[in-house]
């Protein structure tokens, strides 16, 4: 127990320093630093607004449609970033793996906890948002530690198979980037889900962002809180993910170190 514990210790702090390491990368030389995890997903937000609501009229269906954009925009941008960081952890680790025998596990999981730091420090944007539509907050909102342990674990699952996956063939790094394009516009985060036919709608049941983005605009924009059985939904498409994730990279991480 005590050896275990020890080593639950060692990987958490070497995790905490890659969390640590990556926001100084990320940040390094720029002027506004972690200002910027608050003005992306707000400069985004206006340029989508514009866009989609004078262009295309999808704002006229919506209403506060900025806020609409937003929440889908940063929710969705945790799973893209996470998931595709996470994808290249393994290969951008090779030198370290190769060195000391290290849980490599880590590196996966980093990433996705790193993306979480940054979400949540993208909040401060949405609460912007909130306060000029003036939409108070309601009780519903302490459901978003649920939200984001459903996000963390599906994020991670995926992370830990894309990551697994990338070692031993390398154009899933390249075809990941079509996907994301492809599930960004599958998923209705600049529109309204009643515009696509009826089949597409059904489709929907079995995209597990669009019930992660509609649960975290229930609780901030409509001030409700999802059903149970939508609580179900959420809970098994990210616990499957993980377990998925996590038995393939277990299974294969052995061979890291001959592909990385």
């Amino acid at each position: 127990m005590s050896a275990y514990k020890t080593n639950l210790n060692r990987n958490w702090f070497t995790i905490v320093s890659l969390v640590s390491k990556d926001f100084k990368l990320k940040y390094r030389r720029s002027v506004l630093g972690i200002a910027w995890s608050v003005l992306n997903p707000l400069l985004m937000m206006l340029v989508l607004a514009a866009v989609f609501s004078n262009i295309l009229k999808f704002g006229d269906e919506i209403q506060n449609f900025p806020m609409y954009l937003i929440l889908g925009n940063v929710l969705f941008s945790l799973m893209s970033d996470s998931t595709s960081s996470a994808m290249w952890s393994i290969l951008e680790s090779a030198p370290l793996i190769k060195k000391i025998r290290v849980s490599k596990m880590i590196f996966p999981i980093e990433k996705i906890l790193f993306q979480l730091v940054n979400f949540t420090i993208s909040l401060i944007a949405v609460v912007m948002v909130m306060l000029f539509f003036q939409i108070p907050p309601t009780w519903n909102l302490l459901a978003l530690p649920l939200l984001l342990i459903f996000m963390t674990l599906f994020c991670a699952g995926l992370g830990m198979l894309l990551a697994a996956l990338a070692v031993f063939f390398r154009d899933v790094c390249h075809l990941w980037g079509v996907v994301i394009t492809a599930w960004t516009y599958a998923t209705p985060l600049f529109y309204p889900i009643g515009m696509l036919p009826e089949w597409m709608q059904a489709a929907e049941a079995f995209n597990p962002m669009y019930h992660y983005v509609t649960y975290f605009r229930d609780i901030a924009m409509y001030q409700t809180l999802p059903g149970f059985s939508e609580q179900v939904v959420c809970f098994s498409m990210a616990a499957v993910t993980f377990v998925i994730g996590l038995i393939v990279f277990k299974a294969t991480e052995k061979k890291f170190i001959l592909y990385v």
